[in-house]
């Protein structure tokens, strides 16, 4: 059968248009729920998530668990201080290549797969995400969703520019076959829930 009798069968053949609904239902649990989901998802995809009150926690987990840490960047206002210095902006983003921890507020995340939405006005830096060896996140519970569903309905309304969902550390298993952390990008991600 030629390419145009192949062409023409499908063309008489297709389905009468029919317009997409309005708005889609999903069934979804209560919001009290999401909190929970999240955690859940993150963690069990390798992030570690911290529940705090205030931003003095933060800074006080930091220096826990990252005393090592020589080159830290916050892109966060609330937990700028001696020990965290604010972003400063280069030209050359090869000048972020020895950064430790960089410290991001999403703004959004993701209860079914604990994606995180953060856009570039956030970054800094576009590559700073992800040549970072550590990355935290600062994630206000008021803006979680459901779903990705959800999700793409926020963003849909919004103007942003580069963004991207981070989910985890960066990971790989197809090296031999067995699970490696930090092959492209951050080695963790530590999670801080709270109302910022």
């Amino acid at each position: 059968m030629s390419r145009d009798k192949i062409l023409a069968a499908l063309k008489q053949n297709q389905p009468d248009h029919v317009p997409l609904p309005d708005d889609l239902f999903f069934e979804r649990e209560g919001n009290t729920e999401w909190a929970a989901k999240f955690k859940a998802m993150a963690e069990g995809i390798g992030s570690t998530v911290y529940s705090v009150a205030n931003a003095e926690e933060i800074k006080t987990i930091i220096a826990r668990d990252f005393p090592a840490a020589k080159r830290i960047i916050s892109n966060v206002d609330e937990v700028v201080c001696e020990a965290i210095p604010a972003f400063l902006l280069h030209a050359d983003p090869h000048t972020y290549e020895d950064v430790d921890l960089a410290i991001f507020k999403p703004r959004l995340g993701v209860a079914e797969n604990s994606a995180l939405w953060l856009t570039e006005d956030r970054m800094g830096v576009r590559a700073l995400p992800f040549i970072t060896q550590h990355i935290i996140m600062m994630v206000d519970i008021a803006t979680l969703v459901p779903d990705m569903h959800t999700a793409y309905q926020v963003i849909g309304d919004t103007d942003y520019g580069f963004s991207t969902f981070i989910a985890g550390p960066s990971k790989t298993a197809d090296i031999e076959q067995s699970l490696v952390l930090g092959a492209h990008g951050p080695r963790s991600m530590t999670i801080f829930l709270g109302n910022f």
